[in-house]
């Protein structure tokens, strides 16, 4: 598998914050897309925050017009901004705009999603970020099912890391997610797969992490395994210091979440490992 379809989106920025942070999703998306000689999509999608079956008081069909009315314009804004710094690079790519509610994101970001092989974006969490990131990440994976790679820190990710540490727990997302970053895995120079208390009955108790690194190891791929005890509260706690002993540039994980009123939420694990990323996360569902 090669990644030659790359999908962004960027909504319009909101503080000088935002737009730094859609600055560096831009510089990661590009440099992602030369890296693998393929063509970057971008949406420009201009977001309608009023809630769909909602009526406030005063509020009328103008004022939902004019809140519509000035999404597809920021929408414009941004597609301009785009085209004006894409033009200047010499990759393939394109540009669509479009406007949705808040509410409504899931169904558009899947369209677009499903058809990319690989979405970069950028944390979900923090003082920048809009509200609409984490819903953005949420349907390409969950809805798209697309694998993402979350930027993190002020530069560009690089696809060619030499060492990469894989969380691995035996779930069918964590497969999946390993599966989806083979690419990336076979450019490593080592792949640490991180096990944290592997549990004492299950399949792969008398050796933790063995048949993975035996399947790895048929791809090309040279690994190791770091059984790893919670020591610390929060999982994501462990694997954040692991990442840094490790001295990894690249977290490969699965991506969990549970369905409310048939929307993905994202789980706590995987919430709190995008909060506290100092590494790009490449994740999957």
């Amino acid at each position: 598998m090669a990644y030659k379809t790359i999908l962004t989106v960027v909504t319009p920025p909101q503080s000088d914050d935002e737009q730094k942070v859609v600055a560096r999703q831009l510089a990661a998306s590009v440099a992602v897309a030369r890296r693998e000689d393929a063509h970057l999509e971008v949406l420009a999608l201009g977001v309608d925050r009023t809630q769909i079956g909602y009526f406030y008081a005063g509020a009328s069909a103008m004022m939902y017009q004019e809140t519509l009315d000035r999404a597809q314009e920021e929408a414009r804004e941004v597609e301009a901004e785009i085209r004006k710094t894409l033009g200047r690079e010499e990759i393939r790519w394109s540009v669509d705009t479009a406007v949705a509610q808040i509410g409504g994101l899931a169904g558009l970001i899947a369209q677009s999603a499903r058809f990319a092989d690989l979405v970069v974006l950028p944390q979900p969490y923090g003082p920048a970020p809009g509200t609409e990131a984490e819903a953005v990440i949420e349907s390409a994976m969950f809805e798209g099912q697309a694998p993402v790679l979350v930027t993190a820190g002020a530069t560009a990710p690089d696809l060619s890391p030499s060492r990469i540490v894989v969380a691995w727990n035996q779930s069918s997302e964590a497969l999946t997610a390993i599966r989806r970053a083979l690419p990336v895995l076979r450019r490593a120079d080592l792949v640490n797969v991180a096990i944290i208390d592997p549990p004492q009955h299950g399949p792969e108790r008398s050796d933790p992490g063995g048949m993975l690194s035996q399947w790895l190891s048929r791809h090309g791929i040279r690994s190791e395994v770091s059984v790893l005890a919670r020591t610390l509260p929060r999982i994501s706690d462990v694997l954040s210091r692991h990442v840094r002993d490790q001295n990894a540039e690249l977290l490969v994980m699965g991506a969990y979440g549970h369905s409310r009123f048939r929307q993905a939420i994202l789980g706590g694990a995987t919430r709190n490992m995008l909060e506290q990323a100092e590494v790009p996360v490449f994740m999957a569902h």
